[in-house]
């Protein structure tokens, strides 16, 4: 009786080890199989940190100007100064309203003043408008004169400017017998005057520098 109590408590007890040791296998595969599914995972499946790697593709992405700046000067303002955007003189002239002049402080009869200016590819200087004319004034204060010969002058009964530019704008001080005194000077403190062209005066040179030379 004893020995049958024995074999069934060792029966029992080996059941339990088969058993123990039956489910210890399974979850240590459980886990070896785990890491191993891990390890065979594409890298993109894988949540390894996705975000910063997608903020670093956001800000080389972005654009260098977003946003567009306003302009802080008025368009008029820009069209209304062309001349400061860009120098379009020789050196020593100076630009007003689309064309260059020069001032020679050299004194030259009209007709000599006329061939110099001919020589630098311009002309005396025509004179459009009263702010023209102030200009020339200023230009002539400044080569320390207050005189100087521009490009009027009389012929066939009526004033003409040298660049052939139409004579629609006048200013004079003072007009003399125009056939006796067919060439104009400028004054710096008044309009102007006309004289002999065989005085000798310092004298202002224009040219438009967008006009192309006749041919």
């Amino acid at each position: 009786m004893k020995e049958q109590m024995v074999i069934t408590m060792k029966s029992v007890l080996l059941l339990c080890i088969l058993i123990c040791a039956a489910s210890a296998v399974p979850a240590e595969h459980r886990e070896k199989a785990s890491e191993t599914a891990g390890d065979a995972l594409p890298k993109e499946d894988m949540a390894a940190a996705p975000e910063p790697v997608m903020e670093e593709m956001m800000v080389n992405n972005v654009p260098e100007d977003p946003v567009p700046v306003a302009r802080t000067v008025p368009v008029s303002d820009e069209a209304g100064a062309p001349e400061a955007a860009f120098n379009y003189c020789p050196d020593g002239w100076f630009s007003h309203n689309f064309r260059c002049f020069l001032f020679v402080n050299s004194p030259k009869s009209w007709h000599t003043a006329e061939e110099h200016c001919n020589s630098l590819g311009g002309n005396l200087a025509s004179v459009s408008n009263p702010r023209e004319y102030n200009f020339l004034q200023q230009l002539t204060q400044t080569g320390g004169q207050s005189i100087a010969w521009i490009g009027g002058f009389y012929l066939q009964d009526r004033w003409l400017w040298i660049d052939r530019e139409g004579f629609y704008y006048t200013n004079w001080w003072s007009l003399n017998t125009p056939s006796s005194n067919p060439c104009i000077y400028l004054r710096t403190n008044s309009g102007w005057a006309n004289t002999s062209c065989g005085g000798v005066y310092r004298f202002i040179c224009s040219k438009n520098p967008f006009k192309c030379a006749a041919s």
